[in-house]
């Protein structure tokens, strides 16, 4: 029998539960510990990048949102049949700590480890709790927050760990800063999967307002969606300024570095990413988000000084004008931001999320 101490990670299908569901898996098993990863089908998929050696355990789950009428009737059976599932995984190879990311393919595995009372915590990538974390908040031995301070209910024992990034930006974490000044100076500028036809329309248009003692120093790279495509290209092209503009950036902690100003939704990976390398950021709040946790994000950011927030109701061209041009006018300025946004990183994420699980397997001998 394989005496090695077994960690289950239940995490949904989106990139913000499994990239940090992700880096703790790597932690783990370089410290010895087996791992595997409960979710359900459609997030199967998304475990291409877990190392090898981590076991996939598909477990029957849903969500609300998904389906007509017949398959919200069907919702709870399919969870039930998940919990039963999972329970009847860890009875027979059992645990020593469970942990959840959120999402709804995490409650079959987060609900097993309940009832078996096995050492189990869930990680709160955002400054609010997701609609799973929400009811576990209070019934596991911790909430590993990234975001501090945390919306969190009575009772709830609280961590400031941080959220796990990436190797590539852990690689960056604090690189030197360049201030804006007649150097060329650039702009990074990402979207996130939803609601980025916004910065799509805006940005652009604000950058045309600049000054042109400033434009002349001007590159960016912008992360768009495919049907912006064409439209943002066009348009730095009509003001003569370098854009590279692509769907998709797999090097975006070598741009972050590269960056004076880093113009972003605040999505939690996003906001992981600038704390952690260190960038003065103009940040762009998700309005349609339900949770509304993307200005819970952002919150720290501008309260330390490292980042102006500006609400979609606010988000026009002129008001983002002059953000740009006050921040790239102003070095010392520039300079504090980047040293306010570093000093919120939390680089060491993925090893205090790892020290916590620990903990927890001792409390659990």
């Amino acid at each position: 029998m394989n005496r090695k101490p077994l960690l289950v990670i239940a995490a949904g299908g989106t990139g913000g539960h499994m990239f940090p569901a992700q880096a703790l898996a790597e932690e783990m098993l370089a410290r010895g510990w087996r791992v595997k990863l409960s979710t359900d089908v459609r997030g199967n998929r998304y475990s291409g990048n877990f190392p090898q050696e981590v076991e996939r355990e598909v477990v029957s789950s849903a969500t609300p949102s998904r389906g007509g009428i017949p398959a919200k009737l069907l919702l709870p059976f399919r969870i039930a049949a998940g919990v039963f599932s999972a329970w009847r995984s860890m009875r027979r190879d059992r645990p020593s700590v469970v942990v959840g990311f959120g999402g709804y393919p995490s409650i079959p595995a987060m609900t097993a480890a309940y009832l078996l009372r096995l050492p189990r915590m869930v990680h709160e990538q955002n400054g609010v709790l997701g609609r799973v974390n929400q009811p576990f908040a209070t019934r596991v031995d911790a909430v590993a927050c990234s975001v501090w301070p945390t919306e969190l209910p009575a009772g709830a024992n609280a961590v400031h760990t941080g959220n796990p990034v990436r190797g590539a930006v852990l690689a960056k974490a604090g690189a030197p800063y360049q201030a804006p000044g007649t150097r060329p100076m650039h702009l990074l500028v990402m979207g996130g999967s939803q609601g980025a036809s916004i910065l799509s329309r805006v940005v652009p248009e604000a950058i045309a307002m600049l000054p042109e003692g400033m434009l002349q120093y001007l590159s960016i790279s912008h992360q768009a969606r495919l049907a912006d495509l064409d439209l943002v290209v066009k348009s730095y092209e009509a003001i003569g300024v370098a854009a590279d503009v692509q769907t998709f950036f797999d090097d975006v902690p070598e741009r972050m570095e590269a960056a004076q100003l880093v113009i972003s939704r605040a999505g939690a990976s996003s906001i992981a990413d600038i704390t952690v390398i260190g960038r003065p950021s103009i940040l762009v709040p998700l309005a349609i988000a339900v949770r509304d946790e993307q200005s819970a994000n952002a919150r720290p950011l501008e309260e330390s000084g490292a980042a102006f927030v500006l609400q979609e109701n606010v988000f026009t061209p002129e008001t983002l004008s002059g953000h740009i041009a006050a921040i790239l006018s102003d070095e010392d300025g520039a300079r504090a931001m980047a040293q306010a946004a570093l000093a919120l990183g939390k680089p060491q994420a993925t090893k205090e999320l790892a020290i916590l699980v620990e903990m927890l397997a001792g409390k659990g001998n």
